[in-house]
């Protein structure tokens, strides 16, 4: 996560399950914070599983090796690959199309179809449409009956990207560009109407302090190295900042606060299909059901972007899924942050308060393909929030 170390973020929240909470005494002042620290009025979040309007199930496309970005000749079309991106779509999906279409562009086209009209294909289309190609857009569904939908839409441009010993020696440079590439692209997209894009705070919340030792983990002897770069970038997304716990109004030991981009996934993706159109885009519905197929098509120059329906339709077995549910709490206006508490995520967007369980930390949900949705899941993470705000404290 941006401001944060994710892998400590997940750690930190599951840890925080097995010990109690300890309250500041109750005659205990505050500490006062400088000025730019200090913690503005706080809304709580209205966590009751009666709130719960809707479950929705995501696979993410994971890779070892990271996204495939290559080309192949495939009967008279090049066939430019652009997909496994794990939980890095949105985040990388205009640096990662900026490197497919330097590919397609090779021969000029005129016209190029892209195969998919998730996060990585319709990013890719608008930025074919600006290179100055006609552009179509061949897909089963429209973006918001897409997986990409279902994201939980925040920068996240290491997430499940890769495996640390299964990248090339200069994967960590093209993530880089890629991850800098797409986040000042959506520096375009901040104070639009809608607010398709926006920063927000977040807090991470552990019942252990700064000087607590919790008690030591059960290594899990089946955990991935995943790769982490954000490091790489950290001049553009900054650190998270501990704060003493007694300054906030959460009833807990310990508190770090960052700030994350998010993609409001419903406005945003909004914005973006209606930018492709206006610019002339075409979207005809069709599902492949080989790669044969693409030879067929009438443009010579095809971008394919299936996310992890490539693991069908091109028979690529290293395409892994990693499973992910959100529980979508009726919306709070007046929530305009996010938090991670034993286990779970809860973040405020202008569709929906998301609830994500992610104990476990990345190996959650991995090689898990399937997309039923479990509505026990979604209720023990309401449950877990709404003990937090039980004892949330009045800033009053």
């Amino acid at each position: 996560m941006s401001a944060f170390n994710r892998r400590r973020l997940l750690q930190t929240a599951g840890a925080a399950a097995l010990a109690p909470f300890a309250a500041r005494g109750a005659d205990a002042p505050p500490p006062t914070l400088p000025w730019p620290d200090r913690i503005p009025p706080l809304a709580p979040i209205r966590a009751s599983t009666d709130r719960l309007f809707d479950l929705t199930v995501c696979l993410r496309p994971f890779r070892a090796q990271g996204p495939r970005i290559e080309a192949e000749h495939i009967g008279h079309a090049l066939v430019v690959h652009n997909y496994g991106h794990g939980g890095s779509g949105w985040s990388l999906s205009w640096g990662s199309g900026t490197l497919a279409l330097r590919l397609a562009m090779q021969r000029n086209p005129r016209e190029i179809a892209v195969i998919g009209c998730g996060a990585i294909g319709l990013t890719t289309a608008i930025l074919a449409q600006e290179a100055g190609a006609k552009v179509t857009i061949y897909a089963k569904d429209l973006l918001p009956d897409t997986r990409s939908a279902r994201a939980t839409g925040s920068f996240t441009p290491d997430s499940r990207i890769a495996l640390t010993d299964r990248v090339a020696p200069d994967f960590g440079d093209r993530w880089e560009e890629m991850a800098r590439i797409s986040f000042h692209r959506y520096r375009r997209y901040l104070g639009l109407p809608g607010t398709p894009v926006e920063w927000n705070d977040r807090y991470y919340l552990s019942d252990f302090g700064p000087n607590d030792t919790p008690p030591p983990k059960t290594p899990d002897p089946s955990a991935l190295d995943f790769a982490e770069y954000t490091d790489r970038i950290r001049d553009l997304i900054g650190h998270s900042q501990e704060l003493p716990a007694d300054a906030t109004p959460f009833p807990v030991r310990g508190v770090r606060r960052g700030s994350t981009m998010m993609f409001n996934i419903a406005d945003y993706g909004h914005t973006l299909m209606q930018d492709f159109l206006i610019a002339g885009g075409k979207f005809v519905k069709h599902e492949f059901r080989s790669l044969a197929e693409l030879g067929h098509l009438k443009e010579k120059v095809v971008i394919n972007c299936p996310g992890y329906g490539a693991r069908a339709l091109c028979k690529d077995e290293s395409v892994v899924p990693v499973r992910g549910q959100i529980g979508w709490l009726v919306p709070q206006p007046e929530v305009d942050y996010g938090i991670a508490y034993r286990g779970v995520l809860a973040l405020s967007r202008k569709d929906g308060i998301c609830i994500q369980m992610v104990s476990g930390g990345d190996m959650r949900g991995y090689g898990d393909d399937n997309e039923t949705v479990n509505r026990a899941e979604s209720e023990e993470g309401v449950n877990i929030i709404a003990d937090l705000y039980s004892r949330f404290r009045s800033q009053t």
